[in-house]
């Protein structure tokens, strides 16, 4: 599909983060030229009164599209299928697909985000000197148990929506690529999960966005 009709799309926020990649990969999945501004940690701006404007919340990503403004990574993800892409197979059209594609993008930040986070930041954005690998195990321990639920939903199909990626693989994967990625825990065998991942990591917009070391 064309481009022709396409609004001048600016991505606030900064390439580690993991909601900023979820966006940068579906952008490449379809095909979509955008521009993007580093916002966030070490870069600043989020809490200037500009941003505020454009994002109350203060976090990464917000996107800009002509007058244009829309924050919380899922959402952006549907919106440029819905005003770009609306054939594209990433958010079918079909109710009940689209319905168990939406499931786990809420899944994703009810459920597992909030236990992937702490083990992230302990291994990735904390000194070797102050981590505590104890209450680390724990929280990896909790996170594991809902890979546990991804391992087990994959075994009957190839991708987390059927046999087509789709937006919801994207943020998992994301998230996926964080879990195979820390080092220095136990962490369970989990082999639909793995075939999985190595499908996702075939693909382009993986390998440039997600792939890259953590930080």
């Amino acid at each position: 599909m064309s481009n022709d009709n396409q609004g001048h799309l600016t991505i606030w926020g900064r390439a580690n983060s993991v909601n900023v990649q979820k966006v940068l990969w579906c952008l490449h999945e379809l095909d979509l030229a955008y521009e993007r501004i580093d916002a966030g940690m070490a870069y600043g701006k989020n809490r200037e009164a500009e941003y505020l404007a454009m994002n109350p919340n203060g976090r990464v990503p917000t996107l800009v599209d002509g007058d244009f403004v829309l924050w919380e990574s899922n959402s952006i993800m549907r919106y440029f299928v819905l005003a770009y892409r609306p054939q594209s197979t990433l958010y079918p059209q079909a109710p009940k697909i689209r319905a168990s594609v939406d499931r786990w993008l809420d899944w994703t930040l009810s459920t597992l985000q909030p236990v992937d986070r702490p083990v992230f930041w302990a291994l990735v954005r904390t000194p070797v000197e102050e981590r505590d690998m104890a209450n680390i195990q724990k929280d990896a321990d909790a996170e594991a148990a809902q890979w546990h639920i991804v391992d087990s939903y994959l075994g009957t199909r190839r991708f987390i929506a059927g046999d087509e990626f789709t937006l919801a693989d994207i943020a998992l994967g994301a998230y996926a690529r964080r879990w195979f990625g820390v080092e220095g825990i136990v962490k369970p065998t989990l082999p639909h999960l793995e075939r999985w991942f190595a499908l996702l990591g075939a693909r382009q917009g993986f390998l440039r966005h997600i792939a890259p070391p953590m930080s």
